[in-house]
């Protein structure tokens, strides 16, 4: 998505950036990526469960950490914006600008792959790679990469988000695998940014069906990634156009996160 008269300054694989004198309006699209490539077949709304779904756990865990939220409203928009406010709404964040610290914070509560549960949640950091995979560190070279104070209060602050939303969700008949964080400094405060606890940037396992050992069906791109698995495609650009069928089972497994974890109707957040 290109907006006219926005100031593009970074196009990542789902989200979109525009830097304005009001703050950056953070677009999420529809796109959809697998094995690190941009596949050609967006998923109807994506964008929107990802902003709403961050929007909630914003509020939620504002008492863990401050966040860089300012406003979802098209009204608060900049004037430059407002004339989008169709293409904008649901989708779009404007949020403080942050000194992004180059670390993802991932916290895992159990083993992906075999299902079985951690004794207790552990912080496993990875280095934030422009192009490529990420790759897994330990505090000892997130300290060397962002100091022993912030590395050690990321850790803390990782592990008390996951923590707080893995017992909400729990509630909720979801079970939260792992999830990743970025974090930014704001006005010399380390801020919760970027997204949180979404199905692109987390795993939610139905808790109905778990069982210790055994492999999980998760609220994410599980449907993509089995056809794409099925499809014979070499994980090489391009990616295959999806079906309409996995589409669909897609945009409804991303749906029902959020109307679940929120208890809120998705119909009404895109109003």
């Amino acid at each position: 998505m290109t907006l006219k008269g926005l100031n593009l300054v970074k196009q990542g694989k789902v989200r979109d950036l525009y830097m304005t004198d009001a703050g950056v309006l953070m677009v999420a699209s529809d796109r959809i990526s697998a094995y690190d490539v941009v596949l050609p077949t967006p998923i109807p709304h994506k964008g929107a469960v990802l902003t709403g779904l961050s929007v909630f756990w914003f509020d939620k865990l504002k008492g863990v950490v401050p966040n860089h939220l300012i406003s979802t409203t098209p009204d608060d928009f900049p004037p430059e914006a407002k004339e989008h406010a169709d293409a904008l709404r649901g989708r779009t964040m404007l949020v403080k600008p942050a000194e992004v610290v180059p670390i993802e914070c991932v916290a895992r509560g159990y083993i992906t792959g075999s299902g079985w549960k951690l004794p207790e949640p552990i912080f496993t950091p990875a280095t934030k790679e422009e192009e490529g995979h990420d790759e897994n560190i330990d505090l000892e070279r997130a300290a060397s990469i962002a100091g022993r104070e912030t590395a050690e209060k990321l850790r803390d602050l990782t592990l008390a988000l996951y923590t707080q939303a893995a017992v909400y969700a729990a509630e909720r008949g979801i079970i939260i695998a792992d999830t990743k964080f970025e974090f930014g400094f704001i006005d010399g405060e380390l801020t919760l940014v970027d997204e949180a606890l979404t199905p692109d940037s987390s795993r939610f396992w139905p808790a109905d069906e778990w069982q210790p050992g055994g492999s999980v069906p998760s609220f994410d791109k599980q449907f993509v990634r089995d056809w794409l698995d099925e499809s014979g495609w070499d994980h090489t650009p391009p990616g295959p156009d999806l079906p309409d069928a996995v589409v669909d089972r897609t945009r409804a497994k991303y749906v029902e996160a959020y109307e679940r974890l929120t208890g809120r109707s998705f119909e009404d957040w895109l109003r």
